[in-house]
């Protein structure tokens, strides 16, 4: 099976600097995405670029500060054809976990003793500890579970816990810890039937498929850019009628225009002019592949972001059945979540593994130990999905062994880590 015939890897390796690393003589290997991706050459220089000519703060009445504002437009307006939303619909911050505790304050200001929020025990802990903080005003927290065969949400127990008390539902795009994606379009049909409000984390689901808010129809995703190629902040978008309504926390000289009112204190004005490279890197990759395929360069921004998922996904889906194929022949191995090929459109390339037996020093550390030796970046634990682990009782003793891919990375990669594990594990 030829996996470069549609995506030119040779060109998309080419543009991230970190992968020329190597540990112990070995060349590294990333498969740590699901904990931030390398990012690409344009993204470094363009932080650098920033910093060495443009740095200043906003709204000054001089070139660098009106250069910084140009910038951060150009940003908003790059992440709002990311996820097909109006440039004014797009709120910057450190990360997704601190704009949802923000965000869950704004809109715990409302609720109280009667109102209820639905969470879900298959999430990162970030679309989770933001709304058991509003226990405090009274609201009840309630939980959707999910099958523990092969780690997908129940829908139907969440359809059963949405109620007319319902203001909220939480919910992850995919699971950042076994790679489930969630029938979101759906979860927010379902929250907005009963008058509630739709939250969707799409964190660890950004870097694998098309977002697409207007189709979703959600109130509220929340992402982060350093898990797609760019820097280290996150991104929130939320429907202009609910960022004009609510009321944030803020100091009283900040603006009310939207959606600036969300912007507290001075952003990270490098990184978010490594966010517009970000965009530019995942836009050139769709004109690239759709030039390849139809001798025609995508029109429009939003277009070539859309081509650039569908080569995406088609690269990552091959680079999945191989790495499943071989883990699933591996003595002792268990996988976590999704392992029917038939079903593949309901997971990404994310997975949990663990041995039966520990008893050999095969923990979860044990193992990532022994690959990150070898120069092949794996990680332990929980990832914050700390009721996932709890449900399945490994979170006592430690969590599970996560390997992710991205579209950097090859098959002779996959193979490297098939072998290695083998290896360490004693199967061969």
């Amino acid at each position: 099976m030829d996996l470069t015939a549609a995506l030119d890897i040779r060109w998309v390796r080419s543009q991230f600097p970190a992968l020329a690393e190597t540990v112990n003589g070995h060349p590294a290997v990333f498969l740590d995405g699901p904990g931030g991706t390398q990012v690409p050459e344009r993204v470094i220089d363009a932080i650098s670029d920033y910093l060495r000519r443009d740095n200043a703060n906003i709204c000054g009445a001089y070139a660098t500060s009106r250069r910084t504002d140009a910038m951060i437009a150009d940003a908003r307006a790059a992440m709002a054809d990311f996820l097909n939303c109006h440039a004014d619909e797009i709120v910057f911050g450190p990360n997704m976990t601190t704009l949802t505790f923000a965000m869950s304050r704004a809109i715990g200001r409302d609720l109280g003793p009667g109102d209820e929020v639905l969470v879900t025990r298959l999430d990162h802990d970030a679309n989770v500890s933001p709304w058991l903080a509003l226990e405090e005003k009274g609201v009840t927290v309630r939980w959707a579970e999910f099958h523990q065969n092969d780690c997908t949400l129940d829908l139907a127990d969440l359809a059963s816990k949405i109620n007319e008390k319902t203001k909220l539902v939480a919910v992850g795009y995919a699971s950042n810890a076994v790679g489930t994606i969630n029938p979101v379009k759906e979860i927010v049909r379902l929250a907005h039937a009963a008058g509630a409000l739709a939250y969707v984390d799409a964190v660890h689901y950004g870097p694998h498929g098309l977002i697409d808010v207007a189709a979703l129809d959600c109130d509220f995703l929340v992402c982060s850019t350093y898990k797609f190629f760019g820097p280290h902040m996150g991104v929130l978008f939320g429907k202009r009628e609910h960022l004009q309504r609510m009321r944030p926390y803020k100091v009283r000289p900040l603006t009310e225009a939207v959606p600036q009112r969300w912007e507290w204190g001075t952003l990270n004005h490098e990184s978010i002019a490594g966010i517009t490279a970000c965009v530019d890197y995942i836009v050139e990759l769709g004109r690239r592949a759709q030039s390849h395929l139809s001798q025609a360069r995508a029109a429009t921004r939003r277009a070539a972001i859309v081509a650039a998922f569908e080569e995406i996904h088609r690269y990552e889906h091959r680079l999945m059945a191989r790495m499943i194929a071989g883990l699933s022949q591996i003595p002792g191995l268990k996988i976590y979540g999704i392992t029917d090929p038939a079903r593949f459109e309901d997971r990404c390339p994310t997975f949990a593994v663990r041995m039966v037996d520990l008893t050999e020093g095969n923990t979860p550390l044990a193992l990532a130990t022994k690959l990150g030796d070898r120069g092949l970046f794996t990680w332990d634990g929980n990832y914050y999905a700390l009721n996932l682990t709890e449900c399945l009782d490994v979170e006592k003793t430690g969590g599970f062994l996560r390997i992710g891919l991205v579209h950097y990375n090859t098959v002779e990669e996959v193979d490297r880590l098939l072998g290695a594990l083998r290896e360490i594990v004693g199967a061969d």
